[in-house]
């Protein structure tokens, strides 16, 4: 597995980053913010100084013109402002206040005061010269504020006015320009910053896509893929040592197991469906497949032990099936010697046909009874399909033999009522009729011993059955259904009480009887072919057994 970076890691950097870009252009933001706050400071400042200094330059030499007004027209307007402006306005001393309010350096300060000891130097002469004008001596003031030492202190004071204008507008420039410098620069790195910050957002949103996104959709292509049963797909992504390439892992590695149950499954049902009972449900399971292997282990367990009793069944029935062939030959052959005796016999025929046909009516009811019994046996049969396809062959063959065994059941009932009539007309012959009555007992013990090889067979198919009902106990269906054959069992029997019934009306009719052989010649002549037919279905008895045999032998089963 290859090393790569997790994708926490990733993304807490290009976060850390991000966050950092932000915070740095949040700062510069507030540099900004100060640094616009100090320019236009530093404007209205410059802009304060500037008109306070003219207030001040402008005050001194507003009062100039005044005095010089004065002393050239002698109007007393101008006498009036210049005091005014003296004693009220005093713009030269507010805008000096305001200027050192502000702030001014040392240098300036000391223009400054050059200034203010020029000017106060002129008072003295625009005060004498004022006092000239009130004279009436116009050209003496005129010489005062006119003079050399008037227009040499004016000299000065405009000379350092323009060196403190100069010096002023020089040093607030320079002010306002360091801060527009700032300024600009702090707006380059904020573009920078916030240009830093989208590059660094796309690139996040790049590595974030490729590292995260796509190995995400990938994963949730596989996983949609497993839903769907396709454990064969290939992975669009490689296992890493990140995060999502854990995950990739952790997914290849269940889609193994996931793979290794489902072959080891699909092997072991494909022997059991080869006939393979000898198996051995192993593996490492773990988890939720535990109860998977368990119920693997029961059902072949079950099936081995419902195919081994079946297979004994098979070879009893197929035995049994021989021993009542041969007695169905034998009564066969017995019933031919009877024929030639019997067929002098024709009386009675009216009430033996009004109780056959009864026992014909009953016996179709139980022909029915039977049929719905044969639906139910074939709706189990249908829902043991399920199971395997050997199983529904052993039902079938169960389900002949116990047709079979309802024929020989009739053929001895039949042999019976043979052997109950051959008894009462032997008796009425008397001495004529003993050799009659020696083959009539050994046709009733024929019928008896059949009886009992029937009972047997049908005993031998009962177990059977209730093998292949352990076979499929695990559907509930199967045993409502086969439920429903032992309520048709019951009706079945209660049926067969009225034919005992019937039958035994018979024999009361019978013994009415004086000349009734000729129906007991056409009884033994019946008896006969259902001789025969009982050594027929006896040798399709044991042919289905042989089957029900074979059928079972091919399953390896456990020993």
């Amino acid at each position: 597995m290859k090393k790569a970076m997790n994708q926490s890691t990733l993304t807490a950097i290009m976060n850390g980053v991000s966050i950092f870009a932000l915070l740095f252009s949040m700062v510069l933001l507030f540099a900004y913010s100060t640094v616009s706050h100090r320019l236009d400071d530093a404007n209205e400042k410059r802009f304060e100084l500037t008109y306070n200094a003219n207030r001040f330059m402008n005050g001194s030499a507003y009062l100039t013109n005044e005095v010089r007004a004065f002393a050239a027209t002698g109007s007393q307007e101008h006498y009036n402002n210049y005091w005014n402006e003296v004693n009220n306005l005093k713009n030269r001393d507010l805008g000096v206040a305001a200027m050192q309010e502000i702030g001014i350096t040392s240098e300036e300060q000391g223009m400054i005061d050059r200034m203010y000891a020029l000017s106060n130097q002129l008072v003295p002469l625009e005060e004498q010269a004022m006092e000239r004008v009130q004279a009436g001596q116009q050209d003496a003031a005129i010489e005062y504020v006119y003079g050399a030492d008037y227009n040499s202190a004016i000299t000065q004071i405009n000379a350092l006015k323009e060196q403190f204008q100069d010096a002023l507008n020089t040093r607030t420039l320079q002010e306002v320009q360091s801060l527009s410098t700032i300024s600009t620069i702090i707006r380059v790195l904020m573009a920078a910053a916030l240009f830093m910050v989208g590059v660094l957002q796309i690139c996040s949103m790049r590595l974030v896509r490729k590292r995260i996104l796509r190995p995400i959709i990938a994963v949730r292509d596989q996983m949609v893929e497993i839903s769907q049963g396709n454990l064969s797909a290939p992975f669009q992504w490689e296992a890493d040592t990140s995060e999502i390439g854990m995950l990739v892992a952790s997914i290849q590695e269940t889609k193994q197991e996931l793979k290794k149950y489902i072959d080891d499954i699909d092997q072991k049902l494909d022997q059991m469906a080869r006939g393979n009972m000898n198996l051995e449900i192993t593996g490492g399971y773990r988890g939720e497949f535990l109860p998977i292997q368990n119920a693997m282990r029961q059902i072949l367990d079950a099936l081995n032990d419902a195919l081994s009793h079946i297979h004994q069944t098979a070879q009893e029935v197929s035995e049994e099936s021989e021993r009542v062939a041969a007695g169905a030959q034998t009564l066969s052959e017995g019933a031919v010697q009877q024929a030639s005796t019997v067929e002098e016999l024709s009386a009675g025929i009216q009430d033996i046909s009004i109780q056959v046909s009864r026992t014909s009516v009953d016996a179709d009811r139980a022909r029915q009874t039977t049929e719905e019994a044969g639906g139910q046996l074939s709706l189990c049969s249908k829902k043991m399909d399920a199971l395997t396809a050997a199983i529904v062959d052993i039902a079938e063959s169960s389900h002949k033999i116990s047709g079979i065994t309802k024929a020989i059941e009739d053929i001895s009932f039949q042999t019976n009522i043979l052997a109950l009539n051959a008894s009462v007309e032997a008796a009425r012959a008397g001495a004529a009729g003993k050799g009659f009555a020696v083959v009539a007992d050994e046709v009733q013990r024929l019928a008896s011993k059949s009886a009992e090889s029937a009972k047997n067979i049908t005993e031998l198919i009962g177990a059977s059955v209730q093998l292949v009902q352990y076979g499929t106990s695990l559907s509930e269906e199967t045993t409502r259904a086969l439920s429903e054959v032992v309520s048709s069992s019951k009706q079945s029997s209660e049926l067969v009480g009225q034919i005992a019934e019937s039958a035994r009306l018979q024999s009361l009719s019978l013994q009415q009887l004086t000349e009734g052989m000729e129906l007991i010649s056409g009884v033994v002549q019946t008896n006969a072919a259902t001789a025969e037919e009982s050594a027929a279905s006896a040798g399709e008895l044991h042919r289905q057994a042989e089957k029900l045999k074979v059928s079972v032998q091919r399953f390896r089963l456990r020993r």
